[in-house]
C-alpha cells in the first residue's frame, strides 16, 4: 500500500519536471489520483508513465495558454492548446459553473486537450455550488460500432454528479462501452482472461484475450449482444459533443493515448475533446428543496428490497465514495507493473519513489 499524500508528492514531482508550473502539477496530479482513490485503478497513477511519453514526444505542451475562442453569456469554447486535459478539463468545468452562476446554465466544449482523467471529478466540482455537473470526452478510436469491423469510436465516458442535502451525492461516471479499456490493460497487467462480452476479434467474434486490441480486435458498446446499438448512440452522442461541436478531432481521427501509434492522418480537428455542463439548480426550484426530494430519492433506492443479502441496493458512486474512504485510511495498492512504471520514471527524473 502506498499513502495518497507520498504519491501526490512524486506525481507532482514528474510533473512539474516535465515543465508544468507547481499550480498545474498541483492540479493535474488531484485530478490523476481521485482516480486511485474512488478505485478506477486504470485512470490514476498507472497512467502517468503515459502522460510523460507524450509530452517526449512533443505531443502534451507543458505551459499551454488556455484560451477561449467563442462563447455566449451561456457557452465556450476552450482551446486546450495542447495541454494536459488533467489541467484544461477542470479549468473549463470552472468556466461553466462561472457561466451557470450568471446564466442559470453553463456548457463549455474544449478541442485541442488530451487525455482528462476520470470524467466523474470534473462533474463533481459542480457539487459545491448546488448545481448538477456534467462532464464526458471522446477517446482514441478502439469501440466497433455495432456491425461494424473497424474502430471508430472511444471509450467516451459520461459523469453526472447531483448534489443531495443528508445524502451523499449521486455521481454516475461511466463508460459507454462495456468496459473502458484501462480495464483491459490490468487484466493484462494480471495476466488474466477478458469476461466475455467485453471485445471483438478482427473477425467480429467475441474474444477472452485481454490483448486482443493488438492483433485488431475491438471494444463493444455497451449493451452486449442485444443492445449494443444503445451503447453505440452514448458514445456517438459524446464524439459529437465533445468534438464535432469544438472542433476537435472525432471518429477515427482521434489521437492515440499511448505515444508509439502514430498520429491519424489528415486530421479533421484539433487534439481530444471534451463537453462540460453545469445546472444551477435554483434555476428550476429552490435548491434546498431539491436536495430534499434527493435525499429522499436517494433513499428509497438504496432501502429497496435487494435480491441478495450481500449485494444490497447501491446509488451511483457508492462503490467509489466507500473505496475513497478506506484508501486515504489504509493507502493505495499498486500492481507490480505499475510500481515498475514509477521507478522507470524516478530513476528518468532523478528522483526517489
Amino acid at each position: 500500500m502506498y499513502s495518497y499524500q507520498k504519491l501526490f508528492t512524486f506525481t507532482k514531482n514528474i510533473f512539474e519536471s516535465i515543465g508544468c508550473p507547481k499550480e498545474d502539477a498541483d492540479l493535474a496530479t488531484e485530478v490523476l489520483l481521485s482516480a486511485d482513490l474512488r478505485g478506477i485503478d486504470s485512470h490514476g497513477v498507472a497512467r502517468l508513465i503515459g502522460y510523460v511519453r507524450l509530452w517526449e514526444s512533443n505531443r502534451i505542451n507543458a505551459t499551454p495558454s488556455i484560451k477561449t475562442v467563442h462563447e455566449t453569456p451561456s457557452t465556450a469554447v476552450i482551446d486546450g492548446d495542447s495541454g494536459l486535459g488533467l489541467v484544461v478539463a477542470p479549468k473549463a468545468m470552472d468556466l461553466a459553473i462561472q457561466k451557470a452562476q450568471v446564466a442559470g446554465t453553463g456548457w463549455v466544449a474544449v478541442k485541442n486537450s488530451n487525455h482528462f482523467g476520470i470524467a466523474g471529478y470534473h462533474a463533481m466540482k459542480a457539487l459545491p455550488h448546488d448545481m448538477i455537473g456534467i462532464a464526458m470526452t471522446n477517446a482514441s478510436p478502439l469501440v466497433a460500432p455495432t456491425n461494424s469491423l473497424e474502430r471508430l469510436l472511444g471509450t467516451n465516458p459520461i459523469a453526472v454528479a447531483i448534489p443531495a442535502q443528508e445524502q451523499p451525492a449521486f455521481v454516475a461516471d461511466f463508460a459507454t462501452t462495456t468496459a473502458a479499456n484501462g480495464k483491459l490493460e490490468i487484466l493484462q497487467r494480471k495476466n488474466q482472461e477478458a469476461p466475455t462480452g467485453w471485445i471483438q476479434d478482427a473477425q467480429g467474434n467475441m474474444s477472452t484475450n485481454p490483448n486482443e486490441l493488438k492483433a485488431g480486435g475491438a471494444l463493444v458498446p455497451l449493451g452486449g449482444d442485444t443492445g449494443s446499438h444503445k451503447g453505440y448512440c452514448l458514445g456517438a452522442t459524446v464524439d459529437i459533443f465533445s468534438a464535432v461541436l469544438s472542433g476537435a478531432n472525432y471518429g477515427p481521427w482521434v489521437p492515440p493515448f499511448v505515444s508509439f501509434l502514430p498520429v491519424a492522418p489528415n486530421l479533421v480537428g484539433e487534439g481530444i475533446g471534451h463537453f462540460f455542463g453545469a445546472i444551477r439548480i435554483d434555476a428550476f426550484r429552490p435548491a434546498s428543496e431539491f436536495k430534499t426530494h434527493m435525499d429522499n430519492w436517494i433513499t428509497t433506492f438504496r432501502n429497496s428490497k435487494s435480491k441478495s443479502s450481500d449485494q444490497p441496493v447501491l446509488i451511483p458512486g457508492d462503490p467509489e465514495r466507500l473505496t475513497s474512504a478506506k484508501r486515504l485510511q489504509e493507502g493505495i495498492p499498486l500492481l507490480d507493473p505499475v510500481i515498475k512504471d514509477l521507478q522507470s520514471l524516478a530513476q528518468r527524473f532523478s528522483l526517489s519513489f
